[in-house]
């Protein structure tokens, strides 16, 4: 999916700064989802700008640079519609934790517990945090935020049924004497 089609989409929920769009990527509701970044972000709004899909509105701050805030046009509501009729490109799943697991035979088992361990309480705590986040701007927020919770709930069950598993190949680690 096109940055621009992300910018987009992010405007749907209400004005918003280039500095607000990419918190929205970084660590929020949209972090789940894809990824953009500040060098990829202001070049697609300044190209929405310019095709007149979004309004840009300079404001002044006692103190600092001024900052721009963006908002999306009905020009920009119809382009972002028809880019969600667009087909879809496969999801990608791609884990650090995974690629590590995969060489728990190399690892020692006090590691391969520590991953587990790790990765078991940020699973929790994000599971925790959608649970709790009850209130949804729209149905399709709410869906999207329960299909999360959904698949960290079975990925916690599933890394506790079977971590046995794991840690039984990795290392013993030597005693000291």
């Amino acid at each position: 999916m096109h940055v621009t089609t992300l910018c987009l989409g992010a405007l749907v929920f209400g004005d918003a700064t280039g500095y607000e769009i990419n918190k929205m990527f970084e660590d929020g509701p949209f972090g789940h989802f894809l990824e953009a970044s500040y060098g990829s972000i202001y070049p697609a709004l300044t190209r929405l700008t310019d095709e007149g899909l979004v309004t840009c509105k300079a404001e002044a701050q006692e103190g600092r640079p001024g900052k721009k805030i963006y908002s999306l046009t009905d020009k920009g509501r119809e382009r972002l519609r028809e880019a969600l009729g667009e087909p879809l490109a496969p999801d990608k799943f791609r884990s650090e934790f995974l690629f590590t697991i995969l060489f728990a035979h190399m690892l020692p088992r006090s590691r391969v517990r520590t991953l587990l361990e790790e990765r078991l309480a940020a699973m929790k705590k994000e599971a925790d945090q959608l649970s709790r986040n009850e209130e949804a701007d729209t149905p399709g927020v709410d869906f999207a935020r329960r299909y999360g919770l959904a698949v960290l709930t079975a990925s916690i069950d599933f890394l506790e049924r079977n971590r046995h598993q794991i840690e039984d190949v990795a290392i013993e680690e030597k005693a000291h004497v």
